[in-house]
């Protein structure tokens, strides 16, 4: 496995022993990593399983008022459901279930905001109001 896998797995918040477990090499290797990323040791206990949590957990704020998702996955896992990032970011931001496909508005690459992703019904809004040039 590669280092950025274990980058990865790291930001995912999995603890050194299930990365070293996961990737087969020694737990001081995903250590130094972390070391690497200036990320603080893993804190032992249950992580949690609330798609919000997780992604209020994973999410990377930016100075100009963006919410980054680091992970190449776009898939949250909590419980029983997989859902996308971009799905809870939209349930957190409008208090409802999105229409269609969830996709970032703002311009801004692996943005995730809740206030900057759109549903189907708010492009298809947007469109009507501002037409083709949207």
């Amino acid at each position: 496995m590669s280092r950025a896998a274990i980058v990865e797995l790291l930001q995912d918040g999995l603890s050194d022993k299930a990365i070293a477990r996961q990737v087969h090499v020694h737990r001081r290797t995903i250590a130094a990593v972390r070391a690497e990323l200036g990320m603080p040791a893993h804190k032992p206990g249950p992580t949690p399983s609330n798609p919000e949590d997780l992604f209020w957990r994973r999410t990377q704020p930016t100075d100009d008022g963006h919410l980054l998702w680091p992970s190449t996955s776009r898939q949250l896992r909590g419980g029983d459901n997989k859902l996308t990032v971009h799905r809870v970011a939209f349930r957190i931001g409008n208090r409802r279930e999105p229409v269609g496909n969830v996709t970032t508005g703002c311009g801004r690459a692996r943005c995730v905001h809740p206030a900057h992703v759109e549903d189907q019904p708010m492009r298809r809004q947007y469109k009507a109001i501002f037409g083709a040039a949207v």
